[in-house]
């Protein structure tokens, strides 16, 4: 299978793990990534803003990926879902010719036959392989959805459960881990308004942190760059603000595949994680 690979905005800024650990897992999947310069962002940013610009940005990109005749994966959730929702938007003959419009001077035009998938729905959609590569690791692993990863659940064509949301935590079953409960699984990591309110954002993130923590989780496994931007690289300044220790590694979903897998850790970008992994590694015996 061969991907048109979306980085979007933020994961070749701030998360160069995920990218490092998707590509080389995908590699070992014998999942082709095709490197598309003329991708853009994705219009996340200006949905709220400006729907009809946002939805021109967005198809923008589909029109690329049509024009190279690729699917489309992404690593972002909030790419993912803002990719996801022009397509559908566009199913709308009248919004299709509108946007169509507005592409039309940068020479593009989007038919509307392109898919687009998150790169942890294809590493779903590879269970089985995974399985039958994986050497087992023994770690409890306490996944994080995310918000756009799951919602809204009409644009994902019922790939997932909302309310019960279970797909990595199949994988993390089929790595030999075990998925680890915890309350409040389904809660926002606080990105969303930390440039609105950074307190109570921090307070939201701290809140998972503990509930991770008490229930004896080893990792916290995830599929989002911002995300990771709140439980990795602002982990210890939590602990700095509310004087407290967390110390949980927090490792993207390909990275963990990818050591299941037994791809070198550097392939994987985890000397990049903001909250070192060597006790973890350890005891994989890396």
């Amino acid at each position: 299978m061969k991907y048109a690979l979306f980085l979007g905005c933020t994961v070749p800024v701030r998360t160069m793990g995920y990218e490092m650990s998707t590509r080389a897992v995908m590699n070992k999947l014998g999942i082709d990534l095709v490197d598309i310069k003329e991708f853009g962002c994705c219009g996340f940013p200006l949905e709220s803003i400006d729907h009809d610009t946002y939805l021109s940005v967005a198809a923008r990109n589909l029109a690329i990926a049509e024009e190279n005749r690729l699917p489309i994966m992404t690593m972002c959730s909030a790419c993912n879902g803002s990719l996801l929702k022009a397509h559908m938007a566009m199913n709308d003959e009248k919004v299709k010719a509108h946007i169509n419009e507005n592409l039309s001077p940068l020479g593009r035009h989007y038919n509307g036959g392109i898919s687009v998938k998150h790169a942890a729905r294809v590493l779903y959609e590879n269970i089985e392989t995974i399985r039958e590569m994986a050497t087992p690791i023994h770690l409890k692993i306490a996944a994080h959805y995310g918000c756009h990863y799951i919602k809204p659940s009409e644009i994902y064509e019922d790939f997932e459960d909302p309310e019960v949301p279970y797909t990595i935590e199949e994988i993390v079953m089929a790595l030999g881990a075990e998925p680890v409960q915890y309350e409040n699984k389904k809660q926002c990591c606080g990105g969303a308004i930390l440039g609105i309110d950074e307190a109570v954002s921090l307070e939201m993130t701290k809140e998972k942190l503990h509930h991770v923590r008490e229930a004896g989780a080893d990792a916290m496994v995830l599929v989002c760059p911002f995300c990771d931007i709140m439980y990795d690289v602002n982990q210890r300044r939590i602990e700095s603000h509310f004087n407290d220790t967390y110390g949980i590694p927090v490792l993207f979903l390909p990275q963990l595949v990818g050591l299941a897998l037994g791809i070198p850790p550097d392939e994987l970008g985890l000397r990049l994680n903001r909250v070192p992994v060597r006790k973890l590694l350890k005891s994989l015996g890396d």
